[in-house]
Order: C-alpha cells, then structure tokens, then sequence
C-alpha cells in the first residue's frame, strides 16, 4: 500500500489550484483574505494553490465566490481535451517565481507593447532544447 504522505500531487489539483492562484492575485487579493472569506488558514489556501490538498467541491463554491467569478471560470481550462497536454506543461512554468507577476504586467499592456516585447524576448531567449520528441508509434 502506497503512504499517502508520499504520493505527488495530483497535475489536474495543481492546475486547480494554479487557476485558483492567478485569479486572487488578478483580483488583488492576498492568500489571508482569501482565507478568512472561506473560513480556512492561509496556510489552507497554500496548500489548495500547490496542489497539496484537494479542494472539495463546497470550498470551490466558497472560494469561487469570494474570488468573485464562477466555478466553472475556475475549472474551463482542465476541460479541453485537446490542450491537456500543453496545460501540464503550463503549469509549472506559471508556478516559476515572478510567472504570474510577468502575467499581470503583460496583461496591462497595449496590444503594440506586448508585440515589441514578444519580439524582445524571442531575440533574447535561448532557443528551446529539443529533448523531448514525440516519435509517432507505427
């Protein structure tokens, strides 16, 4: 039997508690606020945020609602069976320090903007490594 306390988060919690994350730091809210509108520690919040805990489907409600949006503005993205792949790649790089940050600053900027920097950082960028081929099965 496998100990409980072992065992990696769950990648679809993690993408919950990603979605979770980027909408309270797009409202403004702290990881305490949000925690005393759903009646937990913030230290509760963290752990829905890192995918540690599993957020039951009443606290999704509370937290949804607190977060001022619907559940499902939450959960759309975990759905689309097409994309699942490049989601769980996503999701680490959106948990890298300063990811969401960099979000909400591109977020505010005016379409022009976003094209200089998009190309900026595309001249800057190490060319990604090519490790990871997917060879066709025959």
């Amino acid at each position: 039997m496998t100990d409980p306390s072992t065992k990696a988060p769950d990648p679809l919690d993690i993408a919950l508690g990603a979605a979770v994350r980027l909408r309270r730091r797009t409202v403004g809210l702290s990881q305490e606020a949000l925690a005393e509108k759903c009646g937990v520690s913030f230290q509760q919040v963290q752990k829905y945020e890192n995918g540690v805990n599993r957020i039951s489907f009443s606290r999704l409600v509370l937290i949804a609602r607190a977060l001022g949006c619907r559940v499902t503005d939450l959960m759309d993205t975990l759905d689309e069976p097409e994309s699942e792949d490049s989601q769980m790649q996503t999701i680490p790089q959106v948990l890298t320090p300063g990811a969401t940050e960099l979000l909400d600053v591109y977020e505010s900027m005016p379409a022009d903007a976003r094209a200089a920097l998009l190309a900026l950082l595309r001249t800057i960028a190490p060319a990604p490594a090519v490790t990871d081929l997917k060879l066709p099965v025959l």
